[in-house]
């Protein structure tokens, strides 16, 4: 009797193990509906974004157009015009230390910006 418990511990094991890799796949088949789809659609989704947000070019504090630094997360026109008035910016993180923006909107912006200084624009 003990045996038998733990070969059909193992199966269901098995089965969940195997559920599982075909969720994180994004394949479904029609004996995987006993498993909830939504938490593979989920981390599938946060995977397809982080991977357009990678693929995104990041835009120059020193050289964008108010428009475009407009485009960018919590910048709106006010703090387009902070960042126009503080150039150039050797570092992006002189964004929060001039005080155009707090710690909070900069933990946000940081993976969409860069700070070119004029000396490298002039080498190229």
């Amino acid at each position: 009797m003990f045996r038998m418990k733990s070969a059909f511990a193992v199966t269901a094991l098995a089965l969940m193990v195997t559920a599982a890799a075909y969720a994180q796949t994004g394949t479904t088949s029609s004996t995987s509906s006993t498993t909830p789809s939504t938490p593979a659609a989920t981390s599938t989704s946060k995977h397809t974004m982080h991977a357009k947000t990678a693929a995104m070019p990041k835009t120059d504090i020193n050289s964008a157009a108010k428009e475009d630094l407009m485009k960018l997360p919590g910048i709106d026109d006010a703090k387009a015009e902070k960042i126009i008035a503080a150039r150039p910016l050797k570092m992006k993180s002189q964004l929060v230390s001039k005080g155009i923006v707090t710690k909070a909107e900069y933990s946000k912006l940081a993976a969409h910006v860069i700070a070119k200084s004029e000396k490298s624009e002039a080498k190229k």
